[in-house]
């Protein structure tokens, strides 16, 4: 076939984009703390969960199936952003694109952003994914009018809203741009409502789950902008745009443009308009700068795209600078996206390359440190859990049998259940998070084991009921960001009123999730 040449190119370049993270990333870093929360989902199978809805915790069950190892965790991102990738250079080969636009939108995701997104185990490569299969959906139905592709759509819709509710902006947006361009034809095909009917049908079970839990995704939302999104400005959200995949923007750009200005570009102009919406709701709602990631894959296709054909005949020359711009400053910006070296090295090369500037070292705490934030959530958890054990393992059998393990946040938590099997260590419990639902309804103890918590105030009533407390260990990494996580030992509580309590504790803070 005339295009077997160019599906050669696409899917080598997918390929090199699915093991190129995996030589980046050094040894030294673990999972990072909301890995360790998606991992624990797989072993409590649910239609939905208090942060997210259920569809990564099917890739979860998988890495526990196939060993929990470091490559089980990093290959589903790092499979889906090869996905991702394909997707686009489809799109690209039916807008007609040749060689250099395959390679040139390539590009984007071996330097900036989707470098990182790609080898986190979270919602985002999903969330990512879907939203290229949306577009990529919409675009081959505008390109043939066969209605598969509008199935391909609904599909994608549902999977989408079952991989991160966000995708909601996306589709909302991009039908709010097809019905103001001239394909709002598409809304007299009765197939498009067929479409709609399957992805809710796909949704639905999620949306059940959320009603009986009396919507957490709203209390999710609410807790967010309390403690994360009021800080996020505009000007920042908008800049970070433009930085988040800076050795490329001018393709995305470009793209953008293209569907604006160009007379091919037209046909695809509700992207544009989907664009802009999207990018106003999150300016809104305070979102975080990579919820708009999933905007950009269709962008950099339209972009790669339109480059090429301009340099088509004249100002060749003008490709060979397309492509050193990113691999100069992708190169250089690479530690960046993933943690290359050891800790230390790390530290010392964001010092001497004065990083801070560009507000990558800058945490939610909004100070600068050693290292980025998702750098210092990758470090220290195996080394808590060992301290953990080591507290827990020198208690004797009857004493281990009245005793429960509590972490104040789901990172410790995931990760305490996530190395601790391996060392002796029980189900570990903790209120944060989608653990909360997991904590079980009734206690037998007389001792508790706090892994996170600072000394308790002596004078809460709980405290009374031990006859000790003492810090047995606490985590001592100043680079990661658990540093001085203390390992408390409550110990020969009231078994009756200690029992009681933390039934009581788990049922006031459940409640809120319960529909009467």
């Amino acid at each position: 076939m005339k295009n077997d040449n160019r599906l050669l190119l696409l899917y080598c370049l997918a390929v090199i984009k699915f093991i190129f993270p995996f030589f980046l990333q050094h040894p030294d870093y673990q999972p990072h703390r909301d890995e360790f929360l998606y991992l624990a989902e797989g072993n409590h199978m649910a239609w939905g969960f208090l942060e997210v809805p259920p569809l990564l915790s099917v890739f979860a069950r998988l890495t526990h199936f196939l060993g929990d190892t470091m490559f089980w965790i990093k290959f589903w991102p790092s499979l889906f952003g090869a996905f991702t990738y394909i997707l686009c250079g489809h799109i690209i080969i039916s807008l007609n694109g040749k060689y250099f636009s395959l390679f040139l939108g390539f590009l984007p995701f071996v330097f900036g952003a989707y470098v990182r997104v790609h080898f986190l185990f979270q919602p985002n490569f999903l969330e990512i994914f879907f939203y290229t299969a949306i577009a990529y959906a919409i675009i081959r139905f505008i390109q043939t009018q066969k209605n598969i592709y509008l199935y391909i759509f609904g599909i994608s819709c549902g999977l989408g809203m079952m991989s991160k509710y966000s995708v909601a902006f996306f589709i909302i947006s991009l039908l709010v741009g097809l019905l103001i361009s001239s394909k709002r034809k598409v809304f007299l095909n009765k197939h498009l409502y067929f479409a709609a009917v399957l992805g809710f049908i796909i949704f639905l079970p999620n949306l059940i789950w959320q009603y009986d839990h009396n919507f957490p995704v709203l209390h999710h939302m609410d807790e967010l902008q309390r403690t994360q999104l009021q800080y996020i400005s505009p000007g920042s959200f908008l800049l970070d745009q433009l930085l988040m995949n800076f050795p490329c923007a001018f393709i995305w750009i470009m793209g953008l443009l293209f569907t604006l200005l160009a007379k091919k570009g037209r046909n695809y102009i509700a992207f544009f308009f989907a664009y802009c919406l999207v990018i106003i709701l999150l300016l809104v709602f305070h979102g975080k700068n990579y919820y708009a990631l999933g905007l950009y894959p269709v962008l950099f296709s339209f972009g790669a795209y339109q480059l090429e054909k301009l340099t088509l005949v004249r100002v060749k020359i003008a490709r060979f600078v397309f492509i050193t711009i990113p691999f100069y400053f992708g190169l250089t910006s690479t530690p960046i996206s993933l943690p290359m070296f050891e800790r230390d090295q790390l530290a010392e090369f964001f010092r001497k390359k004065d990083v801070a500037k560009l507000g990558v070292l800058k945490w939610e705490d909004q100070q600068d440190h050693s290292l980025p934030q998702d750098f210092a959530d990758m470090l220290g958890w195996k080394e808590i859990t060992e301290k953990t054990a080591r507290v827990y393992n020198n208690m004797s059998e009857a004493e281990k049998n009245k005793t429960i393990i509590k972490c104040d946040n789901y990172g410790l938590c995931g990760a305490l259940n996530f190395y601790g099997k391996q060392m002796g260590l029980p189900e570990i419990y903790s209120h944060n998070a989608s653990f909360l639902l997991w904590a079980p309804n009734t206690y037998h103890v007389t001792n508790v084991i706090t892994v996170g918590e600072d000394f308790p105030d002596t004078t809460r009533s709980i405290v009374k009921q031990f006859a000790n407390i003492s810090v047995k260990d606490e985590l001592r990494d100043s680079f990661a960001r658990e540093n001085g996580a203390k390992i408390i030992l409550w110990e020969h509580g009231n078994e009756s009123v200690l029992s009681k309590f933390l039934e009581d504790e788990v049922a006031e803070k459940r409640k809120v999730f319960l529909r009467q």
